[in-house]
C-alpha cells in the first residue's frame, strides 16, 4: 500500500480545518493536488510530499538531526516510501530509521495522529550527484511524545543528533505549534 493523493488531500484538509489561517502557506501543495501526479513519489517535480517527526521528550525538548546532504538541523523525516500506508506512518518510519527510536516509543497527543502539527512547503536545492533538480517538499510534520530511547543515527543521512528547545526548530510557525502543545 502507498500514500495516495486522496490520503494527502484528506490530511491536508484536516490540517486546514484546524489551522485555516495557514492556507496561503500550503497553496503550492493545493495546486499540486489539482494535477494528476503521484505526489508521494520522490521523482515527482516540482513538488512532492515528505513526512517528519517532532519527537518531544519529557522535558519538552525536541529531537533534531543534522542532515548530511542539506547541512542543516532538521526534524527526523524524509521521503514517503511505497510501503507507507499513511503520512503519519511515514513519519514514524523515518523517526525509527534516522534515530533508532522505535515506533512503540512514540505516542501522539490526542488528535495529532490525524492532524499534523505543521505542514511546511520549502525549497530543496538541486543535487547533481543524485540527478535531482531543485524542487519543493511539502513536509507533513507530526508530533510525538517520545519515551526514553537509545539514539542510533543513520550515518548515510545524519551526522549528529541533539535534544533542543522548541525555539531551535526551523520555522517560527513550527516553534509556535510545538510550544502550544
Amino acid at each position: 500500500m502507498t500514500v495516495t493523493r486522496d490520503e494527502i488531500a484528506a490530511v491536508l484538509g484536516r490540517y486546514l480545518n484546524a489551522h485555516p489561517d495557514r492556507a496561503a502557506d500550503v497553496e503550492p501543495l493545493r495546486q499540486a493536488l489539482s494535477r494528476e501526479q503521484d505526489l508521494a513519489s520522490r521523482a515527482t517535480t516540482p513538488l512532492h510530499v515528505t513526512a517528519s517527526a517532532a519527537a518531544i521528550d519529557d522535558t519538552g525538548n525536541v529531537l533534531m538531526i543534522h542532515h548530511r546532504a542539506l547541512k542543516k538541523w532538521l526534524l527526523p523525516g524524509g521521503h514517503v516510501e511505497p510501503g507507507d500506508a499513511s503520512l503519519y506512518g511515514a513519519a514514524l518510519r523515518e523517526l525509527e530509521e534516522e534515530t533508532g527510536i522505535p515506533w512503540q516509543h512514540a505516542v501522539s497527543p490526542p488528535a495529532l495522529d490525524i492532524i499534523p502539527v505543521d505542514v511546511d512547503v520549502h525549497e530543496i536545492p538541486d543535487n547533481p550527484s543524485k540527478g535531482e533538480p531543485a524542487h519543493l517538499h511539502a513536509d507533513f510534520r507530526f508530533a510525538f511524545w517520545a519515551k526514553e530511547s537509545t539514539i542510533t543515527i543513520q550515518p548515510e543521512e545524519v551526522t549528529a543528533f541533539a535534544w533542543r528547545t522548541p525555539a531551535d526548530l526551523p520555522t517560527p510557525r513550527l516553534v509556535a505549534s510545538v510550544a502550544a502543545m
